[in-house]
């Protein structure tokens, strides 16, 4: 199955797409593990990535778009994909159409507000990288990694200034997205607000499964 992931920042995709990958059986392709891939790779590609990302640009649209269409080309993508980060803008879209028909496009819908609870309640172990949260999933020593034993912080793109600012760049960017996919009749809304099992329900509830 063929499935874009469409949400704001802390609309918990990322979350779902673990469960999701054992849902329907194919892989969870991210833009960020793509740069990191097709850096790792050094591919030509990749080479082109590093040296934008090193110069502390953000990777044009061209370049974005010709590493998903190398990535999708691979073998475990051949049955099904959940792309998540991709298409951001809809002449991403454009370009993706181009090269691979979407089967669905899931959108998690959440209020800011839930947005700003999650993610401002956001804690992260600077060692490992798991993710705590205030409310939903403390450490059991405050500040301590359970896993690592590692520092447990807010990230600066989790503070409340921030978070808004990513919430008005999603609005702007990536939410026309949903309209340009749901009048192609492809798009299914799910209530990103509710614990994580619940989601999954309505997941598979909307997919027929």
């Amino acid at each position: 199955m063929k499935l874009i992931f469409l949400g704001p920042p802390g609309a918990g995709k990322g979350t779902l797409a673990v469960r999701a990958v054992e849902i329907v059986g194919c892989p969870h392709i991210s833009t960020g593990a793509i740069f990191r891939e097709a850096i790792a790779a050094q591919s030509a590609l990749g080479l082109k990535v590093k040296a934008i990302i090193d110069a502390g640009k953000l990777v044009d649209d061209d370049t974005t778009i010709e590493l998903v269409k190398e990535r999708l080309a691979q073998a475990d993508a051949q049955k099904g994909y959940i792309l998540d980060g991709f298409p951001r803008t809809i002449p991403q879209a454009q370009a993706l159409a181009q090269f691979s028909v979407v089967e669905k496009v899931v959108n998690f819908d959440i209020p800011d507000s839930g947005v700003l609870e999650r993610l401002g309640g956001r804690r992260v172990c600077r060692k490992c990288g798991y993710n705590f949260h205030t409310v939903f999933n403390k450490p059991k020593v405050a500040d301590v990694c359970d896993h690592c034993g590692g520092e447990v912080y807010t990230r600066d793109d989790d503070r409340p200034e921030a978070v808004q600012k990513r919430l008005e760049v999603y609005r702007a960017q990536t939410a026309p997205l949903i309209d340009f996919y749901r009048q192609q009749g492809i798009l299914v809304d799910i209530d990103a607000s509710p614990m994580v099992d619940e989601i999954v329900v309505s997941f598979k509830r909307v997919l027929g499964l």
